[in-house]
């Protein structure tokens, strides 16, 4: 039976949902708002994963793990990350289940396996960390304390949508520790560009990069700095977050160091993490009706080579030298050799999941020495000699990569308004959306009113120098010292 994908003007919701699931990125679950991954889901996962590891270990860090329980008092310690995430945790309140005398085959709690102490199943690991940090740090000596973890964290959300916001999602949480403010802040910024150069370089994502207002910021953080994309209906959203939490985990925790007078301080600290909802800001950055498009450095296959109409052993031969030469170029390449489908029908799976590149080979194109070259991004084929073929794989990927970020960067731009009457601000984002640079006053009231009114938050202050101006606030015609990025977010 065909897949069929709502298109994208009619429902951009369901367009999504249908290419999460049809395209094999992943699956809905037993348990209600979570979901499970896929393996091409996954191998793409793991892609970002190895990229951003690298990143981290070249910037010093280094990966620990930490437990996926947190004693509820240690979780309470630090009040406005717990107020902060409060609503969504889940907690462990029994360590035993036992056979319920009145139902044969069923079981429920047992009264008597009541934990001492809650447990919050972690949304997120400032806690558990700190707690521990406290034992690792006493001198300036100690510090600083670069530590990335890999894991899963337990979120619970009541509206869900599958990488975007699931109740449990996998992510990195970075967690450091410094003896000077400065020092933090300078690791947190080092951060912030490490995710900008990662959705940039690898998502071919244009992102804008920007500080939290108050409101906005990581609970128990002093700054919260983010990098926000533009998907393709206009809406903001936050692929990557950077905080520094001055001392209060430290005063929390009472984690002390004696500097280098001698003196007893409170550790300065930094989190940042990005999670498996870059995968959906992946696929709604770049993809279209037919399927998923995606970047050839992330992409789990690059380059799929399809025999036409069958295997034989003349296409075999051909077939596993290509296989050969591209693999030695660290190109990620299969030659799909089943033969209970058609050609046609693996073209249109390919597709689908967002092969960049496929190479399709017959009897009459070994006569003439050549083959067909399908791009996924643009849909052209062309046919390459075979003795050039590998170099025109190589030259396309890379041609591949840069046109989807333009593409991207194209249409932000497209989307984009500098706005400064109220009315104006109102209309756009009741009708077309998009990202608005307007003043604003510095006030939480007006921003959460401009919220109230619009939908649209305040993405971002960004960084950018030329936005520095003063003017009038687009609600209150208040004084303002910059614009500010507006936007409808997920």
């Amino acid at each position: 039976m065909a897949k069929v994908i709502t298109p994208r003007n009619e429902d951009y919701s369901q367009w999504y949902n249908d290419l999460v699931y049809q395209s094999g990125l992943a699956d809905q679950s037993a348990v209600r708002g979570c979901m499970v991954i896929k393996p091409h889901g996954f191998a793409l996962w793991e892609n970002m994963k190895d990229v951003l590891d690298r990143m981290f270990k070249e910037t010093g860090h280094v990966n620990a793990y930490f437990p996926l329980f947190v004693p509820k008092s240690l979780f309470e310690a630090e009040e406005k990350n717990a107020e902060g995430f409060a609503k969504e945790c889940a907690i462990v309140t029994h360590y035993r289940l036992k056979n319920d005398p009145e139902r044969k085959g069923k079981l429920i709690v047992d009264p008597e396996a009541k934990l001492e102490e809650e447990l919050v199943v972690r949304p997120t690991s400032e806690a558990i960390i700190w707690n521990t940090y406290r034992d690792w740090i006493q001198s300036y000596r100690d510090l600083p304390i670069l530590i990335n973890q890999w894991a899963n964290v337990v979120r619970w959300e009541m509206r869900t949508r599958p990488f975007l916001r699931t109740a449990e999602f996998l992510w990195q949480e970075g967690h450091t520790a410094h003896s000077s403010s400065e020092e933090a802040i300078e690791e947190a910024l080092k951060m912030h560009e490490v995710y900008t150069r990662f959705a940039e370089d690898y998502m071919a994502m244009p992102v804008i990069k920007g500080a939290k207002t108050a409101n906005e910021r990581f609970a128990g953080a002093e700054e919260t700095y983010t990098i926000e994309a533009m998907m393709q209906d206009g809406k903001a959203l936050q692929a990557g977050t950077s905080h520094y939490l001055g001392q209060n985990f430290a005063k929390a925790f009472q984690v002390k160091f004696l500097n280098d007078q001698n003196r007893e301080e409170f550790v300065y600290a930094t989190s940042w993490g990005v999670s498996t909802r870059l995968i959906g800001a992946l696929v709604m950055t770049h993809s279209d009706d037919d399927g998923l498009v995606l970047p050839p450095k992330l992409a789990p296959i690059q380059l799929v080579i399809v025999p036409i109409p069958k295997p034989s052993s003349e296409i075999d031969l051909v077939a596993e030298k290509i296989l050969k030469d591209l693999k030695s170029k660290g190109i990620r390449v299969v030659y799909d050799r089943d033969e209970k489908n058609r050609p046609g029908f693996k073209f249109a799976e390919y597709e689908l999941k967002g092969v960049p590149l496929r190479i399709g080979i017959g009897s009459r194109d070994l006569e003439k020495g050549v083959a067909e070259l399908a791009r996924r991004d643009s849909k052209e084929k062309v046919s390459v000699p075979l003795e050039s073929l590998v170099d025109e794989v190589l030259k396309l990927l890379i041609e591949i990569q840069s046109g989807l970020f333009d593409k991207a960067r194209k249409l932000r731009v497209e989307k984009t308004k500098f706005l400064d009457q109220w009315s104006d601000f109102e209309e756009l984002m009741k009708e077309e959306g998009g990202f608005v640079y307007a003043h604003w006053d510095g006030n939480s009231e007006t921003e959460e009113l401009i919220k109230e009114k619009t939908k649209a938050t305040i993405r971002c202050i960004p960084f950018d120098p030329d936005l520095k101006e003063k003017g009038q606030c687009i609600l209150t015609g208040k004084e303002s010292k910059g614009r500010v990025l507006f936007a409808k977010a997920y």
